[in-house]
């Protein structure tokens, strides 16, 4: 009896060893994916760059183009464009012929993941504004990429604002003097004791 214990013994031993090594054969076979961010952060700046080109030579189809199709550019004093065809009504609206518009990126970061990015950057403006003078604006803008099923950076969300301190509100208009109602009231009063 005792040998056949220690036989069932050495055999659970053997069978517990195959199976941690099996595990650790396994775990070795699963590698984590390479980190591309540096590269993804070069394409990015790179797609980015040709963007601005596009939109400088004022090429509406090209500039629309670098956006997925559930895309979303939130321009000030707008409602959300939500929509390729919003997307380009917009960028057909600010890019007249009396325009120009350049941008820089500041700033890439890329998730670890690899799949979503963002810039942070800064842009100018130049154009005429309705009574044809020389106008100007500066500002800040944010993008968010994501990397498409097809392997292609495209932005998701885009969103730029401007560093100009908002016009003054006009100033209130002047209130007319109490001492005209004052006069009224008096006027009133003395019409209505003299018919007394």
């Amino acid at each position: 009896m005792p040998c056949r214990r220690q036989e069932r013994q050495r055999t659970k031993l053997v069978l517990w060893c195959c199976l941690a090594l099996a595990l650790i054969v396994s775990s070795c076979g699963q590698q984590t994916p390479p980190d591309t961010r540096a590269a993804d952060e070069s394409a990015i700046r790179a797609l980015d760059a040709q963007w601005e080109k596009a939109a400088a030579a004022k090429d509406v189809d090209g500039t629309v183009s670098y956006y997925s199709d559930d895309a979303s550019l939130l321009a000030p004093n707008t409602p959300i464009a939500g929509s390729k065809q919003a997307i380009r009504a917009a960028w057909a609206s600010l890019l007249g012929p009396d325009v120009s518009l350049s941008w820089q990126a500041n700033k890439v970061e890329v998730s670890r993941s690899s799949d979503l990015a963002y810039i942070v950057g800064v842009y100018q403006l130049a154009m005429k504004d309705p009574q044809g003078k020389p106008a100007t604006d500066h500002g800040k803008f944010v993008e968010v990429w994501k990397k498409q099923a097809d392997g292609k950076w495209k932005v998701v969300a885009d969103i730029f604002n401007s560093d100009l301190a908002l016009p003054a509100p006009p100033a209130p208009a002047e209130k007319k003097t109490s001492r005209h109602r004052h006069s009224k009231k008096r006027s009133r009063r003395n019409s209505g004791s003299s018919a007394n």
